[in-house]
C-alpha cells in the first residue's frame, strides 16, 4: 500500500466514521486539539484500523503521535513491515 492510499484511506476513515469536519484534516493537523478526537474517538480508531488493516494498535505506541502525518507514518510502517 503507497503512503498516498494510506493517506486517503485515513482521510476517509476520520470523515466518515469519526466525522471529523474536513478543513480540520490536513498535515499538520493535531489529532486531538485540531481535530478533536477524544479518548472514545481513540478506541473507535483501533477497531477501524484493525479492521481495514488488518492491525491492532498499542496504546504504548501511539504515546508519541500527535498529528495525522504522524499518525500516517505510524500506519505505512505498520502496514509495509
Amino acid at each position: 500500500m503507497t503512503r498516498l492510499e494510506i493517506e486517503e484511506k485515513v482521510k476517509t476513515l476520520l470523515l466518515e466514521d469519526l466525522e471529523i469536519d474536513e478543513e480540520n484534516i490536513f498535515p499538520e493537523s493535531r489529532l486531538k486539539q485540531d481535530m478533536g478526537i477524544d479518548s472514545l474517538d481513540f478506541v473507535d480508531i483501533v477497531v477501524i484500523v484493525e479492521r481495514y488493516f488488518g492491525f491492532k494498535i498499542q496504546a504504548k505506541e501511539m504515546a508519541g503521535i500527535n498529528t495525522f502525518t504522524q499518525f500516517c507514518d505510524y500506519l505505512e510502517s505498520k502496514v509495509n513491515a
